[in-house]
């Protein structure tokens, strides 16, 4: 069995990933007192993949703390502590970086592990495994370790890692998936046009031939960024916010998602049309005009402002949905299910699957519905 095959095992979704980090909290705020038993975790993969990305985003959920140390940027010494002199011995300043309240709880994340060399692997050897710097720190109980770093045979600083070290941790490979990252991007205020965009074109969610790797170039950190730069500039200044798109993720992405992006503007009617019946309802034909459609939808159906409004966007969400190809359709309400972390509830899943039209939409899409949750189901 090859080495490639044997890693194929532990690859994980960013969902997968997600539930696992949570899993190992739970446990470790259910027994602090066994915190010591529950091994580091060490997320491989491609730069810009969303690796620490998603374990800030979870720390920022809970409401708990989160320290991120990028190795590459540091010294033994940051992590070890700095010694200082007095009379006839030596006392070590710790780093006031690390956690000192025995009651917090948080994550510590080892950003870029494989790219410190190995005098500051070795020096945070003893924190990772065993939670402690001699006798000078002790690491709270409430506070799980993770470990970041890129493969070798990525196009990015990385070293190999000691096999002492390698065999403490819970090892696992974050994958790039344009399906799976739109599903995150719903729960994480990701904007409509990049979600619509990365389906219409699921090959640039992570791209590295022929670009310039000294520049930007399409990775889901960068196109989180792009999502961002659109919340912040709105309409303001679509020059500036091109070029600076451009600088995110390359001129290449970058053209053809400002192209999608002037696409995506000519649904901004589309709260209008689901709020008002009498608005008639035009399907574009293009399969870019429809995904940035779908995206806009999907974008404003959970997001009413009392329930008369919340009534009509989901009276116009199924006007819509009745209207569209099963493909489209099926993945409108895969969306309208993930939603929004802020605003979708059990409520609002119960509005959705009791509205008076839910059957006939299951009467007309429920057979390509079960065949894109299989494929979904393969997926992770």
């Amino acid at each position: 069995m090859t080495n490639e095959l044997i890693d194929m095992h532990n690859r994980i979704t960013t969902e997968e990933l997600d539930h696992l980090v949570r899993h190992q909290l739970k446990q470790i705020f259910g027994h602090p007192e066994e915190a010591k038993k529950l091994p580091p975790l060490m997320i491989w993969g491609a730069p810009g993949i969303g690796k620490s990305s998603i374990i800030r985003h979870i720390a920022e959920e809970l409401g708990i703390g989160f320290i991120d140390v990028r190795l590459a940027q540091r010294e033994p010494v940051d992590i070890r502590g700095l010694p200082v002199p007095d009379q006839d011995s030596v006392k070590w300043l710790v780093s006031a970086d690390w956690p000192r309240d025995p009651q917090s709880r948080g994550i510590i994340l080892f950003d870029e592990l494989t790219a410190a060399d190995r005098s500051l692997q070795v020096a945070a050897y003893e924190f990772i495994l065993d939670r402690r710097l001699g006798g000078l720190y002790q690491v709270p109980d409430g506070w799980y370790i993770c470990a970041a770093g890129n493969r070798v045979e990525d196009s990015a600083v990385a070293m190999t890692m000691s096999s002492s070290l390698a065999n403490r941790f819970l090892h696992v490979e974050l994958r790039e998936d344009a399906e799976l990252w739109a599903q995150w991007g719903l729960h994480h205020n990701i904007h409509p046009a990049v979600l619509g965009f990365i389906r219409y074109r699921p090959d640039l969610l992570f791209h590295v031939d022929n670009e310039n790797l000294e520049r930007g170039w399409p990775t889901p950190r960068s196109w989180e960024r792009v999502s961002s730069m659109l919340h912040s500039f709105g309409r303001d200044d679509d020059v500036l916010l091109n070029k600076a798109i451009y600088g995110l993720v390359g001129n290449q992405a970058g053209v053809e998602f400002c192209a999608f992006r002037e696409i995506s503007a000519e649904f901004d009617n589309v709260y209008e049309l689901m709020t008002n019946p009498s608005k008639k309802i035009t399907i574009p034909e293009k399969p870019d005009q429809r995904y940035a459609f779908c995206a806009a939808v999907v974008y404003h159906l959970w997001r009413g402002t009392d329930e008369s409004v919340e009534k009509k966007l989901l009276d116009g969400f199924y006007r819509i949905a009745l209207k569209l190809p099963s493909d489209f359709a099926t993945l409108m309400m895969m969306d309208a299910m993930s939603g929004n972390a802020e605003t979708v509830t059990p409520v609002f899943a119960d509005k959705l699957f009791r509205h008076p039209k839910y059957k006939e939409w299951a009467d007309r899409h429920g057979k390509a519905m079960r065949a894109r949750l299989n494929r979904k189901a393969i997926l992770q």
